[in-house]
């Protein structure tokens, strides 16, 4: 061990050199350090600005696809009430619960009516208020009739994209505003289809 004098002139003896254990385990510990914040910063994301979401099911087609994965953002909701047209991703709601669906198996479907709007389906169309909805975005017209209902305040009335193949409002009534997770709005997978939704 060397040693020098501080300006009293009294000795004072040098760290001895890190070992190699030492310099490994500085180096582990930084590491496990930057692991542990970036995954912080996930649960943080995922819990509260955005996820990513599978779509299991074909009641979205022609606009999403069995397979496809899309980002679901979760911020705009807090500041400006779901739009019609919006695509959303949202925990069943209580009539959905009874037939056996859990908390955790998210539903995704597009918002059509809004609080205190009217909605039916009749020939073929669906009739926002009395008039009929351009809908381009659909697999083919519903082959039922329902309503027309009154949206209730804070519901919302959802449809799938495959109207004849979508369990949805027309099946077990309003969408309760607390049950939406959030506004799907990019399509990541496949590669090929990459884009908003």
């Amino acid at each position: 061990m060397t040693s020098e004098k501080n300006k009293l002139g009294t000795e004072v003896a040098e760290n001895p050199p890190e070992t190699w254990w030492q310099k490994a385990w500085k180096s582990q510990r930084e590491n496990l350090q930057i692991v542990i914040i970036a995954l912080s910063l996930a649960i943080v994301i995922r819990a509260l600005v955005a996820e990513p979401r599978y779509i299991p099911s074909d009641s979205m087609v022609p606009t999403l696809h069995v397979g496809d994965r899309v980002v679901v953002e979760k911020i705009s909701y807090y500041l400006e009430p779901p739009k019609t047209g919006d695509i959303v991703v949202f925990a069943p709601p209580e009539k959905l619960q009874e037939q056996g669906f859990t908390q955790d198996q998210a539903f995704i479907k597009r918002v059509i009516g809004l609080p205190g709007q009217t909605v039916a389906v009749k020939k073929g169309l669906v009739y926002l208020n009395d008039k009929p909805l351009v809908e381009k975005y659909i697999a083919e017209p519903p082959k039922y009739q329902w309503g027309p209902y009154r949206v209730p305040e804070n519901e919302y009335f959802v449809m799938g994209d495959n109207r004849n193949n979508s369990n949805d409002s027309s099946r077990w009534g309003f969408l309760p505003k607390q049950n939406i997770i959030g506004r799907a709005v990019v399509r990541f997978w496949p590669l090929e289809r990459i884009g908003q939704v």
